[in-house]
């Protein structure tokens, strides 16, 4: 599979770099970014070592991290990843996303999740992309769920969260058979804004 930068009018996604590292220690300096995901950013070394990770997954083709930019400042808001890419049953999983608490409840994310769904589908061909969140994080389900995801399940005890307890996993799938109707319902969204 091939990944490339992806963009429109609102949103930029950008293959991460080393460079990114100070971007991505502003955007993401807020404790309540974190609460639901296996690592936090709270100093340069959480930094580095995120982006060290990512650039190591991506090395070994089982992750493709993106910086998100806001178009009207040019600024990194936050991440997200294409991840357990899985190149013979042509699926992944967008996750690993995560935006800077000014661009929450905007339409950044269904700006990017539009930009790497239609990716997904349109370029590379994909059967299935699915995405998962704590099943503490209403916000992440509803936020899924507004964009037509299908829930499929939960996993029982599936993680382990930086604070030793267990975290249920919501899953959610999109199918390239639901893709056109997906695609519409988010093309309305991005319209209303």
């Amino acid at each position: 599979m091939r990944f490339s930068i992806l963009e429109n009018e609102v949103v930029l996604l950008k293959p991460l770099v080393k460079e990114d590292v100070q971007g991505i220690l502003t955007a993401g300096s807020y404790p309540e970014i974190w609460s639901y995901l296996s690592t936090a950013i709270e100093n340069e070394t959480d930094v580095h070592n995120f982006v060290e990770n990512a650039l190591s997954n991506k090395d070994k083709m089982v992750e493709f991290p993106f910086v998100i930019v806001d178009k009207l400042s040019g600024q990194i808001i936050g991440s997200t990843s294409y991840m357990d890419i899985d190149y013979k049953h042509k699926r992944l999983e967008i996750g690993t996303t995560w935006l800077t608490p000014a661009f929450w409840r905007t339409a950044v994310n269904t700006n990017c999740k539009y930009l790497l769904l239609s990716y997904c589908f349109e370029v590379l061909g994909l059967q299935r992309v699915q995405i998962k969140t704590d099943h503490e994080n209403i916000r992440s389900q509803k936020a899924i769920e507004r964009i037509g995801a299908t829930k499929e399940g939960i996993l029982r005890n599936h993680m382990v969260r930086k604070d030793g307890s267990a975290r249920h996993t919501v899953m959610y799938s999109i199918t390239i058979d639901e893709w056109p109707e997906v695609k519409a319902r988010i093309e309305h969204l991005l319209v209303l804004g």
